[in-house]
């Protein structure tokens, strides 16, 4: 890449992927603690799921081949869920049947409740039904020995619901990453303090914080510090010790009071690139010793957009976690969007459904520095590099917005 020129959004992921292994150390957790955990081994069935066959409806369980529209069957009894019909089921018989009920030994069709009558303790059907309507197979679900879960899938609640079915307490996951964060500069506040004239309040650690709290990783906040080398080499070589990653924004782009290039050069290797996004282009990535740095642009939203589109997967890979394309759909734009081409353009919007299929708009400014503008958005709309300005009733690619962003 010649000097000046920008670095491709997925040109920059790729080398960030490549450079970066899942960590190797797992602990066993029990299910109540393992929401969100990337598993760190694959799961079989250890046993058919279901693991007999059952009733999926109320009704009555019948040999099909005996049932004659119109024609009386004798009601032999009854089998409710955890209590099963022990007996066999007798010739020209049916019996009472709860969802979920073990099928007695010669059933092989389940009758709904609604479609028979009952007359004189007798039990008439007025149609023949098919073979094995209404009833779950063994196995159906899972068969034993079959592949539950993949190591690197992040648990989610019907996960750890399917475990648990399968009589599994606890599981093999990845050690949580812990990930730095730091904020620097004297113009910056802490909320809730006076805001002095020319100061703002640090937003970028706030939301950034949030954002890996979303993604499950533990959050090392190192605070709020001032523009001074000492303190700022201190909070590196704190994180450098205790952390995986560290994130910090601003400092990464030219400026007279930024020592965070200078210190970033005297700890480790570090490559500073100019990345074909907006918001965002100025971007650091690199290493300082065992902790992995990402340097994200000081503009609160353009650090938001290079936290989620850059630095999530890379994360994501060294927690041992599958890395997968993010959920994109197409809608029509009913705004002009404007845009120059040069860099891939995220912009902030709101899309919504119809009958005729979805609509996008975008919200308010673009500006890198107005959160508004996102935290008021449900999607990006995503316009390629070499894209121009795009004109309303226009089709467009939008993404919406993943956990880190709700």
């Amino acid at each position: 890449m010649t000097a000046g020129a920008l670095l491709p959004v997925a040109d920059a992921l790729a080398q960030m992927l490549a450079q970066v292994s899942a960590v190797s150390e797992t602990e066993q957790v029990p299910l109540a603690q393992a929401l969100d955990r990337v598993l760190a081994e694959p799961v079989l069935a250890s046993f058919d799921v279901p693991g007999y066959d059952n009733s999926a409806m109320d009704g009555y369980a019948v040999r099909a081949a005996e049932v004659k529209a119109g024609q009386a069957l004798t009601l032999q009894g009854s089998a409710l869920a955890g209590h099963a019909f022990t007996a066999a089921l007798a010739p020209q018989s049916c019996v009472r049947i709860m969802t979920g009920a073990v099928m007695p030994a010669g059933a092989d069709t389940v009758i709904m409740q609604e479609q028979v009558r009952l007359q004189d303790g007798k039990v008439i059907a007025d149609f023949v039904p098919k073979v094995g309507e209404n009833v779950r197979k063994a196995g159906e679900d899972l068969k034993n020995g079959q592949q539950v879960l993949s190591a690197g899938c992040r648990l989610t609640a019907p996960q750890l619901g399917l475990l648990a079915s399968l009589g599994i307490a606890d599981v093999a996951v990845r050690r949580k990453l812990k990930i730095a964060i730091f904020s620097t500069g004297d113009e910056l506040v802490l909320p809730g303090q006076p805001l002095p004239q020319g100061h703002i309040y640090d937003s970028n650690r706030v939301v950034l914080r949030a954002m890996l709290q979303r993604l499950g990783v533990e959050v090392l906040d190192l605070g709020l510090l001032p523009d001074q080398p000492e303190a700022i080499r201190q909070a590196f070589q704190r994180a450098m010790r205790e952390a995986d990653a560290l994130i910090t924004s601003a400092g990464v782009s030219v400026g007279d009071a930024d020592y965070t290039r200078q210190i970033l050069s005297e700890l480790g290797q570090v490559n500073f690139w100019k990345v074909a996004i907006k918001p965002g282009k100025p971007f650091a990535f690199g290493k300082l010793e065992n902790c992995w740095f990402f340097g994200l642009p000081g503009n609160p939203v353009a650090a938001v957009v290079t936290l989620d589109q850059l630095v999530q997967p890379v994360l994501l890979k060294l927690a041992g976690a599958t890395v997968s394309p993010a959920n994109q759909l197409t809608a029509v734009t009913t705004v002009t969007l404007k845009k120059q081409p040069g860099r891939a353009d995220y912009q902030r919007g709101y899309y919504w459904a119809t009958a005729e299929g979805l609509f996008v708009k975008t919200l308010g400014s673009q500006s890198s520095g107005m959160l508004s503008s996102i935290a008021n958005a449900n999607c990006y709309i995503v316009l390629p590099q070499q894209s121009g300005s795009i004109a309303s009733g226009e089709m467009v690619t939008i993404q919406p917005f993943g956990k880190l962003l709700q």
